[in-house]
């Protein structure tokens, strides 16, 4: 069985998507809908930059997702022709869905746009912070994340895979985080550039500001089950996963779960759509599994002779 996969946060960067736009008139299709629904030249920003508007968590958020969803159209298949699973990780959830069939793409650009803005807002500048703690697994991150959390929020924001467990706080928690976490046990901690510290109750005005939102928007029953990033269970009723998107802004991001129980389950080959990101975290989880990632307009042409 194959699952297709689609990036998160960070998989952005300045000329994203250029080259595909010139070569597919499906993308391009994309980030003309995309711009039409956001009221803003967002492929532009994708294309020229600057880097720093980019990474902005308003724009990342909708770029990344526009970008894997013109992948995928370019590939030209039905998705539940070649995928019996989406997933993704964290507003790559939001892509799978779309992907499957449950957002048009004009309300998963809007959505996007309205979560990255809510999870900015959510968390004064300056007050929160993330870490990837790297050589830990869940356990010894939950050990390092309550004894640095004195009192303040330090929690367990991303279980990546086996050996990368991403925390997120306040930022002087974090701080203690990153200084103990070699001490108990950790090979090391790297503090992350984000602009504020998602996954975690800290974002709790953000997941409200979700919840409003989701309540007007069409959810349809997904073409193939999603599986979710708070229960790393796959899923098609659309008032659950309604309910998911609400609770995985504050939750964690089960992402080593959702890829071990896939591979149980019986899917062995992964596809990430719009990154290279998610690839490496598969085969540290699943070293087993058979990984490719989809990209460049010659990876399009590859993965479709491989997969047809």
């Amino acid at each position: 069985m194959r699952a297709f996969i689609f990036p998160g946060q960070g998989s952005q960067a300045v000329g994203m998507g250029t080259a595909l736009a010139q070569a597919s008139r499906p993308a391009q299709d994309v980030f003309d809908e995309v711009d039409e629904a956001l009221g803003q030249n967002l492929f532009r920003l994708m294309r020229d930059g600057p880097d720093d508007e980019l990474k902005l968590t308003e724009n990342a958020q909708p770029a990344i997702m526009a970008h894997s969803i013109a992948v995928l159209r370019t590939m030209g298949f039905q998705l539940s022709d070649v995928a019996q699973f989406v997933a993704g990780h964290s507003l790559g959830e939001y892509s799978g869905l779309c992907a499957a069939g449950s957002f048009d793409l004009a309300t998963t650009a809007n959505l996007l746009k309205l979560r990255g803005r809510a999870m900015q807002q959510a968390v004064p500048v300056g007050q929160g912070a993330m870490a990837a703690l790297l050589g830990a697994d869940l356990a010894l991150a939950q050990k390092i994340a309550d004894a640095a959390a004195q009192g303040e929020i330090c929690a367990v924001a991303n279980d990546n895979d086996p050996s990368q467990v991403v925390i997120s706080g306040h930022k002087s928690a974090i701080d203690r985080a990153i200084e103990m976490a070699k001490d108990m046990g950790a090979k090391r901690a790297v503090q992350l550039p984000v602009s504020a510290p998602f996954h975690c109750p800290l974002m709790q005005p953000a997941a409200e500001a979700m919840r409003e939102a989701l309540g007007y928007v069409v959810l349809e029953t997904p073409a193939v089950p999603v599986f979710a990033n708070v229960t790393a269970q796959p899923e098609t009723d659309p008032d659950m996963i309604r309910n998911q998107l609400v609770e995985q802004v504050t939750g964690m991001v089960r992402w080593r779960e959702s890829v071990s129980n896939m591979f149980d389950g019986g899917v062995h080959e992964f596809v990430e759509i719009g990154g290279k990101v998610l690839g490496a975290m598969v085969k540290r989880t699943a070293p087993d599994g058979q990984v490719t990632s989809v990209v460049t307009i010659e990876d399009i042409e590859t993965a479709a002779k491989e997969i047809a």
